[in-house]
């Protein structure tokens, strides 16, 4: 059908609209999404020791990832009342058993290695395959049975009792410890080192958290059992190489030599007693 003379009029009067296609709609439609806020990430953990929480700010202070941790703020809003709230219980939130714990929104998560396993990925600290995060995951308890036996030397009756109380029993507990355990955990993970690939880390060839609590962890007998420690250090090369190497890295150098890095100290898990040393 011809338009007629009028219509022809009314198109050429018509100001022209630009042509739309949907595609550019809907891509103009993602672009505009608010993009989401990083997570916060709150530590509860005793604000004048390492302890086990010094695991979990190695992750934090390596990755340059901000966190709060809580109880080395002012009340109300940090404190040790901030943690026994929790210890307590919240509504909402699973109870935990103790220290240290980090909540993230809605959640709640306890236990050292448990906690270093779900910020592992999300920081950049372990690979993508499921076997190397096992692996990893697998690495992280056995350190933590080593923390838990350091803990016993000085304590090997009850958690609730002064090291005073039990001191003829310490002696026992470390006199085995630096024989016997101490030397069987350091030649595990120096194994794992040697048979892993050539220039690798704990849990492969790339760095992951393990390597930083690692660190902590020799660091942490260096200064208990200074004595023990140094006779040992020759049967593990690989591992005092890679501690050096961990110890290098740019924001860990700088979170080791700031305030923010407590001071090992005998009211924490790593602890010197002279007396629970080998004799020179």
């Amino acid at each position: 059908m011809r338009d007629s003379p009028q219509r022809l009029r009314t198109l050429r009067a018509t100001p022209h609209l630009p042509f739309v296609r949907a595609t550019s709609v809907r891509r103009f439609a993602v672009h505009s999404r608010p993009v989401p806020s990083p997570p916060r990430y709150e530590l509860y953990y005793w604000p004048s020791i390492q302890g086990r929480g010094e695991f979990v700010r190695l992750a934090f202070e390596d990755a340059g990832v901000p966190y709060v941790d809580v109880a080395r703020l002012s009340p109300p809003r940090g404190g040790v009342p901030a943690l026994l709230r929790f210890l307590r219980g919240q509504p909402g939130f699973p109870l935990p058993f103790a220290p240290p714990f980090l909540k993230v929104g809605t959640l709640l998560i306890a236990q050292t290695a448990n906690i270093l396993q779900y910020l592992a990925p999300r920081l950049g600290l372990i690979g993508k395959s499921e076997a190397t995060r096992l692996f990893a995951h697998q690495l992280q308890l056995t350190i933590a049975d080593v923390v838990a036996e350091v803990h016993d030397t000085h304590h090997p009756i009850a958690a609730g009792l002064y090291y005073e109380d039990q001191r003829t029993e310490a002696r026992r507990c470390s006199a085995h410890f630096v024989s016997e355990r101490m030397p069987k955990f350091l030649g595990y993970f120096e194994r794992v080192l040697e048979q892993g690939p050539k220039r690798g880390h704990l849990a492969g060839r790339a760095f992951s958290y393990v390597d930083l609590s690692m660190l902590q962890l020799l660091e942490g007998l260096s200064y208990a059992f200074p004595r023990a420690f140094s006779k040992r250090t020759r049967a593990i090369p690989r591992l005092l190489a890679l501690r050096d190497e961990i110890a290098r890295r740019p924001r860990l150098t700088a979170y080791l030599a700031s305030p923010r890095r407590l001071p090992f100290s005998e009211e924490g898990i790593f602890r010197h007693y002279p007396e629970l040393d080998e004799r020179p």
